[in-house]
């Protein structure tokens, strides 16, 4: 059967892209490969055509779960009558709007309405089974859909329990995903289960790239003709990924390429362990695809390369990748000492350490550098009962048009029909004659995300600037900026020094013009800490109807500058800070003193608006877990 996906060999430009999924292919247990990049890359076209020189596997016709024939699902009908058959690798794509239903299996409707017992229909997790399973756009996955396939990948089989239904069925897939990084980035238990990734980006030779469109308007012209010029092409890597499916299981890597695997996942900071063993799954695999029974140290580098950009700790905003001229560095002294003693490289890590210790900005530097913090970025939390139609992923929004169903409630007139709990209420009222009335309808209730406006109020003022505290403060925004970026939240900035309080950033999405203008921020003068309070109360009250708001205010308190002329700076700001708090908007304050004597008027800030408080320090920390609960009505 001729294929409409534009050939795999015909790809110019990607060699480590298709690199990635020829070695899923050899090895599926990998866990998949996933796709960054920026738009018209290829992504979505080399994924899609890889299912066409996947080599055939065996499967009964008509069979929903793809059972290997040797362990058919103790549910599959048609396993049981029919003789198994070579048919094409299932590849199967994953809506990003699909429904737990669709993605798990359901109810077998058609047969409830016939009268036959509760029959189940096996969704997309089941038709990817022993194949690929495809999702564009990966980071836009709801948050739903993605706790299920990080069920469904850690124990490879898909428990149905719903409906009356109690199904088990095995669902083991090569997951691909792609994904861009200006719409957010991944959580990172679904980022970690992709075995290996793969940045791309469009060729910088103007001959590749001018080959690329020669190659895409052939296509996009005659696809069946430029299919067919490229048959051949397409038919011997089919049988050299057969091949390489072969001789998998005699490939050897042994203990000094284990060693060199290990060493390599501690020197680029690597804290899972999936990363040494897709490492070796993955070396194993190249040399299986070049016909070698050996692994050698330049199938290690070139695992590297895939295995471990993705798993290396970053700071917030880092642009993610790996080090290669570090990576070709430790691949020379393994060749000169391939067994190194434990603790050798701990000298040079000090000296490290004490060489970016020395390079700490000084007092007089009137401008300093946003330095992200340490650790993972902060999840920041608000609950809120309203549904709201704003798109984002941090806040629960109770009866949302969209999002995973919680629970079936009666209703005559429903919006989303709960077509389980109406059956089951037909069939419980009247068992021998299944009639649906009016009075059985049910409506779905569902639980979605909300976005939220993320309002950052900066102290910039002298009291800090002199105490060098600058830089870890733009470094704590920064992470707090990571996490309102993954989240799809708005940010605004406003920031505070000399005589008044300025506006940075109003109210928007782009988090990269929040990072930008507050790394041009100076510091330096006296602290209007009254104003910065009443300006957060006007913008907020300017942005009030859209996403809920939550306010971070980093200060260290010391206010000395009045609002009116010979008031009381410090009593004016907490008058700011109770009219905020009666206008129920949730807060956290980041106290920012140091010093042996402290005032800890930013404590009575926080006391005043309700909020939170925290330090400087315990926003740096690794374990960090920022949870902000917000009293928020149902308006």
């Amino acid at each position: 059967m001729t294929s409409t996906n534009f050939p795999f060999s015909a790809i110019v430009g990607q060699p480590q892209l298709q690199a990635a999924l020829l070695l899923c292919a050899v090895d599926p247990s990998m866990g998949g490969v996933l796709i960054r990049g920026d738009k018209g890359t290829a992504k979505s076209t080399a994924a899609r055509a890889l299912a066409d020189v996947l080599p055939r596997v065996e499967r009964v016709a008509g069979c929903a779960y793809n059972c290997a024939p040797a362990a058919p699902c103790e549910h599959c009908d048609a396993c049981r009558d029919g003789q198994p058959e070579l048919s094409a690798v299932p590849f199967v794509t994953l809506p990003l709007g699909a429904t737990e239903d669709r993605v798990l299996g359901s109810l077998d409707l058609a047969r409830a309405l016939q009268g036959a017992q509760r029959a189940f229909q096996p969704g997309l997790l089941a038709a990817a089974h022993r194949g690929v399973l495809y999702i564009d756009e990966v980071n836009l996955l709801a948050d739903h859909l993605v706790d299920v396939l990080l069920d469904v990948a850690a124990m490879g089989v898909n428990s149905v329990q719903r409906e009356g239904l109690s199904i088990k069925h095995a669902a083991r897939f090569t997951l691909i995903g792609t994904m861009n990084l200006e719409e957010g980035d991944l959580r990172p238990q679904l980022l970690d289960r992709f075995g290996l990734m793969v940045e791309v980006a469009a060729p910088r030779d103007k001959k590749v790239r001018s080959e690329v469109v020669r190659r895409r308007i052939a296509y996009e012209s005659d696809p069946a003709g430029f299919g067919a010029a490229w048959e051949l092409q397409q038919q011997a890597l089919h049988r050299q990924l057969a091949t390489a499916q072969r001789l998998l299981p005699e490939v050897v890597l042994d203990d000094a390429m284990l060693d060199l695997i290990s060493h390599l996942c501690c020197e680029f900071e690597v804290a899972s362990l999936r990363a040494d063993i897709v490492m070796h799954k993955a070396a194993r695999a190249l040399a299986a695809l070049d016909g070698r029974l050996k692994v050698t140290p330049a199938d290690l580098r070139n695992a590297a390369e895939l295995v471990l950009p993705h798993r290396r700790r970053r700071k917030p905003f880092e642009q993610p990748g790996l080090d290669r001229e570090r990576l070709d560095e430790l691949m020379r002294q393994a060749a000169q000492q391939p067994q190194p003693e434990d603790g050798q490289d701990a000298p040079d890590q000090d000296q490290e350490q004490e060489q970016r210790g020395e390079s700490e900005p000084q007092d007089e530097e009137q401008v300093f550098a946003a330095v992200a913090g340490n650790g993972a970025a902060p999840r920041i939390a608000v609950e809120s009962h309203a549904a709201r139609a704003s798109m984002g992923r941090r806040s629960e929004a109770a009866n949302a048009p969209r999002g995973r169903v919680v629970r079936a409630v009666p209703d005559e007139n429903p919006s989303s029909l709960a077509i389980g709990a109406t059956l089951r209420s037909a069939a419980l009222r009247d068992p021998g004659n299944l009639h649906v009335s009016k009075a059985d309808l049910h409506q779905q209730v569902r639980v979605g995300k909300s976005a939220n406006l993320i309002l950052f109020v900066v102290d910039a003022s002298g009291s800090m600037a002199a105490q060098r505290r600058m830089v870890a403060v733009k470094g704590a925004v920064m992470t707090l900026l990571t996490d309102a970026y993954q989240r799809r939240d708005e940010v605004a900035v406003i920031a505070f020094r000399g005589q008044a309080a300025q506006l940075l950033l109003a109210p928007t999405r782009s988090v990269e013009r929040a990072e930008q203008g507050l790394g041009e921020l100076p510091t330096g003068g006296r602290t209007p800490l009254p104003h910065a309070l009443q300006l957060a109360l006007e913008t907020l009250e300017r942005a009030a109807g859209g996403a809920p708001p939550l306010l971070v205010l980093l200060t260290d308190g010391k206010a000395n500058v009045a609002m009116g002329e010979g008031g009381d700076p410090w009593r004016e700001s907490l008058a700011m800070a109770g009219m905020l708090a009666e206008r129920g908007v949730p807060a956290l304050v980041l106290d920012t003193e140091s010093g042996y004597l402290r005032l800890g008027r930013a404590a009575q800030l926080a006391q005043t608006l309700g909020a939170e408080c925290l330090t400087l320090e315990q926003l740096s920390a690794d374990s960090l877990a920022l949870t902000i609960r917000a009293r928020m009505g149902a308006a």
